[in-house]
């Protein structure tokens, strides 16, 4: 089969290659899956730069966790039902060496979830991490009906879904972006109110959008730029839910936090735990069917283009990057 990969980390042109691997076979419990598209996420561009951890884990990497295809092979301990299954799956990557850059992975079971009919293999590709983040972090906040939800980041890939997601659980969505076209981007995703934090003050706006009482939850892609006035921006008894920080270290003010009774949350999707996991899995497959989501327009690659795909990811590309396998 052919995949591309890295034997160490650095500049996407200077590492990644592609080549002919052996095809995997499924062990115990696992699926073998044909790929037909592999989706590539700021983290798995961020990880073969070495930002995180310039030591390589493994002698050399596949790299990205989110892909679509079809089952070819089961293991031992799978229903063979399941062959000739369109999935789409996640965590490819994580903590192994072979992820979905490649024509065909093996993964447990757990990770190969069933694609409805009404969604397409490249939006099946697309939903991993974006889409199982959103998912999880709106689901975390318990009941959303009437509340006020502030969206940093809005018009990015898990932003846009946060977004769909408050506003289909009854919240009234305030985002934030950095432009105008992202602004018009995020109302047309449903957002109730947009604010231009490079134009305006971001926590004074929160405020005259809501009556002076601030929000009644942040799912913050960026603590490190929002932790210091999470104070001003949020109500009595707020909740700030994390997914992601520029920064490996961040502040909080203390008292604003503890006189409001707030409560931080964080959460890595790659980690979730069994139950909050099949939760997901499951609520992101309701949504697929019912086809009730608008998804990121793709940008298209090659797999012999894929260093070019890392760039446009970290170039910050509009819409969601995908490798052709």
């Amino acid at each position: 089969m052919q995949a591309a990969l890295y034997r160490r980390r650095g500049p996407a042109r200077d590492v990644l290659q592609v080549e002919d691997q052996p095809t995997p076979e499924p062990g115990e419990g696992e699926l073998r899956v044909r790929l037909a598209w592999s989706g590539v996420n700021p983290s798995d561009v961020k990880s073969r730069a070495g930002l995180s951890n310039p030591a390589m884990d493994f002698e050399a990497v596949i790299p990205h966790s989110d892909g679509a295809g079809v089952v070819d092979a089961v293991g031992p301990g799978v229903d063979p039902v399941r062959l000739g299954e369109r999935v789409w799956v996640f965590n490819g990557q994580w903590g192994r060496a072979h992820g979905t850059a490649a024509q065909q992975i093996v993964l447990p079971a757990r990770q190969v979830v069933t694609l409805p009919a009404e969604a397409s293999l490249e939006v099946g590709a697309s939903i991993g991490i974006p889409l199982m983040t959103a998912w999880h972090a709106v689901a975390s906040c318990g009941s959303l009906l009437g509340r006020t939800v502030l969206v940093p980041g809005a018009a990015g890939a898990v932003g846009q879904y946060v977004v769909q997601l408050a506003r289909r659980a009854g919240a009234r969505v305030i985002a934030s972006v950095s432009s105008e076209a992202k602004a018009a981007f995020a109302r047309e995703r449903g957002a109730d109110a947009t604010v231009d934090y490079r134009r305006e003050d971001l926590a004074a706006r929160v405020r005259a959008l809501t009556g002076g009482r601030g929000a009644d939850v942040i799912i913050d892609v960026d603590a490190a730029a929002h932790a210091a006035r999470y104070g001003d921006l949020l109500a009595f008894g707020g909740r700030v839910v994390v997914y992601g920080s520029g920064a490996p270290t961040i502040g909080v003010p203390f008292r604003p936090l503890i006189v409001g009774f707030a409560t931080l949350y964080f959460f890595i999707v790659y980690r979730l735990p069994d139950e909050a996991l099949r939760d997901t899995t499951r609520g992101i497959g309701e949504l697929l069917a019912a086809q009730a989501l608008q998804h990121p327009v793709p940008r298209v690659f090659e797999l012999q283009d894929i260093a070019a795909a890392h760039e446009a990811v970290e170039q910050g590309a509009d819409g969601k990057v995908l490798v052709r396998l």
